[in-house]
């Protein structure tokens, strides 16, 4: 009975130590969380302020420009309404960059995905070596991309490099830059060329992620290595391919250095697209307002599409956490 006793009144002072101790000093705990929230406000405080001077008064400014008649070479303006999205609707030389950003993209975009995926699976391979088959494929997205332009513009002139070694085994090769049936084709291989590094670095990490079990279980069970790769390991991944898929398409639908550098939009209007025909009406023919409006439509469509492949993202990924 005096154990029982004993044992009761050891609770009963647990917990008034309890009590005591959950309800000291709230003057302190409360001036602790403010200083806690004080840091971070402080923290975060350099990224959103980045973002609303760098980000969103830009944009908003971009939209507001949309409406202006704002010639930036003598500095008139005057409110326009719709008559810039009306013009550039009717345009067809809007039409032809749309055209050219369509072609563009729908290259790029799986080109990225599928040949940075055929690299990731290549050097996720257990071999002496293979750590400098992986710098050598990354190393084009750390290189300037005005440098890896330039570059490019050497090797494909006329008489550059690349039509001397297919001139060593008898081809005659094309003016890559000035033909208007490969100016495209060569924009596009060296927009994957510079951007597919990024692409094999981050399925490469999926790929390591993938539980090695699964794998071995879908051997033993009569799956070939195509099959097991099809059925267990792509499943695995989608959730990468959605992302690498949004940042190929955002990168595709931005580009401009390479045309600006490589062909200036020509020949014919050939390689014209959307980030460069923004350019071209902003700073040299310095209609502000009507490259303001095609900005707008440049950021509709990414915007359209991001959120397209977010939510079509619903139908094949399966194991987001």
């Amino acid at each position: 009975m005096q154990h029982l006793n004993d044992e009761a009144q050891m609770t009963r002072t647990t917990e008034r130590v309890a009590r005591r101790g959950s309800g000291s000093h709230p003057v302190r705990r409360g001036r602790l969380e403010r200083i806690d929230s004080l840091y971070g406000y402080a923290f975060i405080a350099p990224a959103v302020l980045g973002f609303i001077v760098f980000v969103a008064v830009p944009i908003v400014g971009v939209f507001a420009f949309s409406f202006q008649d704002y010639n930036s070479l003598s500095g008139r303006t005057s409110f326009a309404g719709f008559d810039n999205y009306a013009e550039l609707v009717a345009s067809g030389t809007f039409a032809r960059v749309l055209q050219n950003t369509a072609l563009f993209s729908a290259f790029v975009i799986p080109a990225n995905i599928l040949i940075g995926l055929a690299l990731a699976v290549l050097v996720n391979q257990r071999i002496p070596g293979i750590a400098i088959f992986r710098t050598a494929y990354f190393v084009p997205v750390v290189v300037s991309l005005v440098a890896w332009s330039l570059v490019w513009e050497v090797l494909l002139q006329d008489s550059g490099g690349l039509n001397g070694w297919l001139a060593m085994v008898g081809i005659d090769g094309p003016n890559w830059l000035a033909s208007t049936e490969w100016a495209m084709t060569t924009i596009i291989g060296v927009q994957v060329l510079k951007s597919v590094g990024v692409s094999m670095i981050l399925f490469l990490a999926a790929l390591q992620d993938v539980p090695v079990e699964l794998i071995e279980a879908s051997r033993i069970d009569g799956a070939r290595r195509w099959q097991s790769f099809r059925h267990v390991t792509a499943p695995l991944i989608a959730p990468t391919t959605v992302m690498v898929g949004i940042l190929a398409t955002i990168g595709s639908l931005k580009a401009f250095a390479q045309v600006y550098l490589l062909t200036e939009g020509g020949p014919q209007l050939s390689t014209s697209i959307l980030g460069y025909y923004i350019y071209e009406q902003a700073f040299r023919a310095f209609q502000v307002g009507y490259a303001s409006t095609a900005a707008v439509f440049l950021f509709a469509i990414v915007l359209a599409l991001t959120l397209l492949q977010w939510w079509t993202r619903k139908r094949w990924v399966f194991n987001e956490s």
